[in-house]
């Protein structure tokens, strides 16, 4: 694996597993330093000790509610004095307690959808500009969903707030250009428990609405993740990448 990160301060938010691990074992493997965060000072403890197997850079846990802001800043602040630096911010948390017709949505779940994965985001970012970025530049990736680019009929509310996410990356790309750059990646439908309830009835016919015939592995969105903060994509910022087996390309979702 390519240590093209190495020393580099990163935070990578709802990493305690699925896409989120996967991201910080990414960038643990090329030699980033990496603080990783969910709710649960257990799992994260788990976590890190499995990332820190893999070599590389140095892993730290910090458990604390994405949408709470003092949490926020507590995450923010430890990974800058424990790394001297925080080069590198993944708001990979999401949550979707929504299904079916918006018809019958409760609000409240809706309104707690849009701060988590769209409020918290911009929070994250708000600290690590304020603690490191605005001063001497970054990347930032967050974690959006091909929901967030057509309607599921399904999973509305979460598809709208990963297109608020969408529209928030590319505000925020040229907000904070030229020394910050942002991008998000949109995966299709991910092994994860987080997706479990969008395959597990019948993965063999989930998987057959994709081009390449399989759903996604955390690591095909990892992967992506870490080019976008690499140097490598020096020139890209305010995008959004699909990654998600063509199925858009096919006109469904």
């Amino acid at each position: 694996m390519s240590n093209d990160l190495e020393g580099k301060g990163a935070l990578v938010s709802g990493a305690s597993r699925g896409i989120g691990f996967a991201v910080a074992a990414e960038l643990v493997g090329r030699g980033a330093n990496v603080l990783i965060t969910a709710r649960k000072q257990d799992a994260l403890d788990e976590a890190a000790e499995k990332l820190r197997a893999l070599g590389g850079g140095k892993v730290v846990a910090v458990a604390g509610n994405s949408g709470d802001t003092e949490a926020r800043a507590a995450q923010v602040a430890t990974a800058v004095a424990e790394f001297g630096s925080l080069d590198v911010l993944v708001n990979n948390t999401g949550i979707n307690p929504v299904y079916g017709s918006l018809m019958d949505a409760d609000l409240d779940a809706v309104r707690k959808i849009f701060d988590v994965n769209v409020v918290a985001a911009l929070g994250y970012v708000q600290e690590a500009y304020k603690a490191w970025m605005r001063d001497h530049g970054g990347a930032v990736v967050n974690l959006a969903s091909v929901a967030g680019i057509r309607s599921t009929g399904v999973i509305g509310a979460y598809g709208a707030s990963k297109a608020a996410l969408i529209r928030l990356t590319e505000e925020l790309a040229w907000q904070l250009g030229p020394t910050i750059r942002v991008n998000a990646v949109a995966p299709g439908v991910v092994k994860t428990k987080f997706a479990d309830a969008l395959y597990s009835a019948d993965e063999e016919a989930a998987a057959n609405a994709y081009p390449m015939k399989r759903l996604g592995a955390p690591e095909d969105v990892a992967g992506l993740v870490a080019f976008l903060v690499s140097d490598q994509a020096a020139w890209i910022t305010g995008e959004t990448v699909r990654v998600d087996g063509g199925l858009l390309a096919t006109g469904g979702i």
